[in-house]
């Protein structure tokens, strides 16, 4: 009589703590908007004239609008039984200005996420930038800092730093577009292994300050999971079991093991789009955050039904000729939780 009370006493403790905590999740998403551009030729430097009405690819109204329509179409399908209102974060690249943003924000099938635009103006030499869009129910800016890659010897992409509470919890963004391939992958190395040296050492600046703060570096970096620049400069491990607080662990590296990509080159898949998490919100109990898996958004409506780029990325164009599409990449994103008490 007495093992059974004791049972049912147990029972009914672990049963309160249950009840007394809930579980709290929040998706973190990346994509490459391939592109954006407005009609408008703005650019000083006459960087954006291949997407106006008299350029390349007399880039009009029309497509401008079908361009965003699209892409909003798109990220509306970044959700999840846990994440019906979409994603907290959503780092984005290749966009041209913050107005294209405030257009894609405004389009009806986000319209209501009432997301939010954190946007850095880049020295790029095909004057694209990098940003933020966030949800201010799920997350709140606390700093914002930009980082010029001044390791080599032409203009890109700034990595931007964003601060802020993940649902109360403090984390820090690392958005990014790393260096091309131009001139060929071994070649054009060393830009991005600068990049991931740039990026680690904003990692260790923002410990330094904040020694639990959680770390997300995400980007397209032009570099798989594998490569030096991810796995060696960077320090990204593809095992989450391997990983110190203040180390990082990258959940795309056996997706791409497993032959999944965000973009297909010469028929082979590679894997740029990343979202590489810090130790401390995987495996540890230096934060509450804990991950919980990894996506591919590879949905059938973003994929080409046509000849040879069957199954790939619906691009915008494809070899000089408008295909309407939606982007050349595929998005990811990865979704965290943590159980916090009521």
């Amino acid at each position: 009589m007495f093992k059974k009370a004791l049972v049912a006493a147990v029972l009914m403790f672990f049963a309160s703590v249950v009840g007394s905590a809930q579980m709290q999740v929040a998706g973190v998403a990346f994509y490459n908007l391939e592109n954006l551009f407005d009609t408008i030729p703005n650019n000083p430097l006459g960087r954006d004239l291949e997407y106006t009405p008299d350029g390349q690819n007399r880039w009009n109204t029309l497509k401008y609008n079908k361009k965003l329509a699209n892409l909003a179409e798109a990220i509306s399908s970044f959700t999840t039984k846990s994440t019906p209102n979409g994603p907290a974060i959503i780092g984005v690249a290749e966009v041209e200005n913050r107005g294209v943003l405030e257009d894609l924000v405004a389009q009806p099938a986000i319209k209501n996420w009432n997301l939010q635009i954190v946007h850095h103006d880049s020295p790029d030499n095909r004057g694209i930038d990098v940003s933020l869009l966030y949800n201010p129910r799920y997350f709140k800016v606390e700093n914002v800092t930009n980082h010029r890659l001044t390791a080599i010897s032409f203009n890109t992409r700034d990595q931007m730093c964003v601060v802020g509470r993940l649902m109360g919890q403090r984390v820090a963004v690392i958005v990014n577009h790393w260096p091309s391939r131009l001139g060929g992958q071994e070649k054009s190395s060393p830009n991005r292994e600068a990049a991931a040296e740039l990026c680690r050492e904003i990692a260790d600046s923002l410990w330094n300050v904040d020694p639990e703060m959680g770390v997300i570096i995400m980007g397209d970096l032009n570099d798989d999971p594998q490569d030096k620049s991810c796995a060696k400069v960077l320090g990204a491990q593809k095992k989450a079991d391997k990983v110190e607080a203040h180390g990082f662990y990258n959940p795309f590296w056996k997706m791409l093991d497993d032959g999944i990509g965000t973009l297909a080159y010469k028929s082979a898949w590679n894997l740029f789009d990343q979202i590489i998490l810090s130790g401390n919100l995987v495996n540890t109990p230096e934060t509450d955050w804990h991950f919980r898996r990894a996506i591919v958004h590879n949905h059938e409506f973003l994929r080409d039904r046509e000849g040879n780029r069957q199954g790939y990325p619906l691009r915008t164009f494809a070899s000089g000729s408008y295909l309407g599409g939606y982007s050349d990449h595929f998005p990811t994103e990865v979704i965290l939780m943590r159980k916090v008490n009521k």
